[in-house]
């Protein structure tokens, strides 16, 4: 029988021979935060949804009669523009160089980064955006019509009709991948946003900060077999191009009626 009994979690340090009196613990090492594995993937042909009225020429073109007064109207909206200030000043967490300069149609991919919602999303707060896309359209149509449909729920009306363009793009290389993560991610991938959100902005910003991370693989919230990809940087999103339009139309009911309404002019 020992004078000294062992603490759960701890190991025992006897005194030293040398007539030390007093007993040291030491505890052990923290847990690591789990890290979800990576995989290495060569993902073309993905889908981002926008409004399609994001697509049609600038709104200020017929206020100008000189292309002198069009860069002049460009520069005053600039000073209220989001997407243009964040490009200038950055947001907090968002370094402007960083941004897609020079590259077909880069003020796509800068606006997906520089606009952020109130709250974030799943795997972004309020001073980082990220680009999110489906890895087919039935995914992404699934995701933004589960969004139109809560907005509409929130004022009782399911009457409305929204067009959405397709924006198509490739990612190749190493991301951390959730699907089969099981209940290690169950928090980041639940169906309610005031748990999910929290969870996965936490996730994200210790993978992007800790682990460099290129960004997330995840199985769809909203839509079932689909998959998601959220991309934390700019620089990863390539060859990016305009796909189909897509119409979505509530009729008085919460499912809302998807139509296919051909291919978009190129961007």
């Amino acid at each position: 029988m020992t004078d000294h009994a062992e603490l759960p979690g701890r190991e025992a340090v006897l005194p030293e021979e040398d007539g030390g009196q007093d007993l040291s613990f030491r505890a052990e090492p923290p847990a690591r935060p789990w890290t979800p594995p990576v995989s290495d993937i060569v993902q073309r042909n993905t889908v981002r949804l926008i409004p399609s009225g994001r697509l049609k020429p600038p709104v200020l073109a017929p206020l100008a009669p000189t292309k002198q007064a069009m860069e002049d109207l460009a520069a005053l909206e600039g000073l209220t523009n989001g997407r243009l200030m964040a490009a200038e000043d950055g947001l907090p967490e968002l370094n402007p160089r960083e941004l897609a300069f020079g590259r077909p149609n880069d003020s796509f991919v800068n606006a997906a980064f520089t606009h952020v919602r109130a709250g974030g999303n799943r795997f972004n707060d309020e001073k980082r955006g990220a680009w999110y896309c489906g890895f087919d359209a039935e995914t992404s149509l699934g995701e933004v019509a589960f969004h139109l449909t809560r907005e509409l729920e929130a004022i009782d009306r399911f009457e409305n009709v929204s067009d959405y363009a397709e924006l198509v793009a490739d990612f190749i290389g190493p991301f951390h991948d959730l699907r089969g993560a099981g209940p290690w991610a169950s928090a980041c991938l639940a169906a309610d946003t005031a748990l999910a959100y929290p969870a996965g902005q936490r996730l994200a910003r210790r993978l992007r900060e800790d682990a460099l991370s290129n960004g997330l693989i995840y199985p769809s919230v909203r839509w079932p077999e689909g998959t998601c990809l959220v991309a934390f940087r700019p620089a990863l999103v390539q060859n990016l191009r305009q796909g189909g339009l897509w119409r979505l139309r509530w009729e008085g009911r919460p499912e809302p009626v998807v139509e296919r309404l051909g291919s978009a002019d190129t961007l």
